[in-house]
């Protein structure tokens, strides 16, 4: 019995060889399915020879990642993305359940400890966050939303001690290009759900979702970065709804122009 790590990148080379360097020691493959990088990605994971490095046209979170577990080959799962580092104390926990040939549970969760730069994340609703990250790879598969995709399964969650790492963005640029990409594919999302929106969701959805995480949820005691924090998710509501009115925009005038 033994672990798949597995992992969806794209462009990753500033990322990747900590997140290989930290699940080595643990993995017995790493599934690496990469949504054909520009950079040094490819290259930095040929140098592990226990990485499987597959290449798939991107076209949604969950179907990179569903494809990705179909190269797994062991029957206990850890899907991390790039920027997820675990410490020893989770992996150490990890190794006990395979070791031992018994758990009591399938899924586990496992508690996140958020980074923005070097400063740990305490509020704003990044404080305390767990996630499924550690399965049987017959007892869940992801959803196939292209954003925002989720772990479905049947089975009774357990929880890991331990913690994963995340260290979000690198820089202003990186959170501008991933935002911009969420965006996109949340607006579409929306709108093959049905979703309605107007000008003053547009306006006032933004401004709430500051007011929620800087102030009703405490992002104000994490400092500058909370401050930031607020920032980024109203900017990015703001994204999503004023595409996803463009959208509807768009083909109500294309369904008029066919009449």
């Amino acid at each position: 019995m033994g672990v798949s790590v597995a992992v969806i990148t794209y462009n990753e080379e500033d990322n990747i060889k900590r997140y290989l360097d930290s699940v080595n020691d643990i993995a017995d493959e790493i599934i690496v399915v990469d949504s054909y990088s520009k950079d040094r990605t490819k290259e930095r994971c040929s140098e592990y020879p226990n990485v499987k490095f597959f290449e798939k046209k991107f076209n949604g979170y969950g179907e990179q990642k569903n494809y990705a577990l179909d190269f797994c080959t062991h029957e206990w799962i850890l899907f991390l993305d790039a920027d997820e580092i675990p410490d020893s104390e989770l992996k150490n926990s990890i190794r006990k359940i395979v070791d031992s040939g018994n758990s009591k549970f399938n899924v586990y969760e496992i508690k996140f400890k958020n980074y923005v730069g070097t400063r740990l994340i305490k509020h704003g609703g990044w404080g305390k966050v767990y996630r499924e990250r550690f399965f049987k790879k017959s007892s869940a598969q992801y959803s196939s939303d292209k954003v925002h995709e989720y772990l479905m399964t049947d089975s009774k969650k357990g929880r890991l001690n331990g913690h994963i790492n995340h260290y979000t963005y690198k820089n202003i640029h990186h959170y501008l290009s991933k935002m911009n990409n969420y965006s996109d594919m949340m607006a579409e999302k929306m709108f093959e759900r049905g979703k309605k929106v107007n000008q003053l969701k547009v306006i006032v959805n933004p401004a709430f979702q500051f007011f929620k995480t800087y102030f009703i949820k405490f992002g104000f005691l994490d400092g500058f970065a909370g401050f930031y924090i607020a920032r980024t998710m109203a900017f990015y509501n703001f994204m999503k709804y004023i595409k996803l009115y463009s959208i509807i925009r768009r083909s109500k005038l294309e369904k008029k122009s066919l009449q």
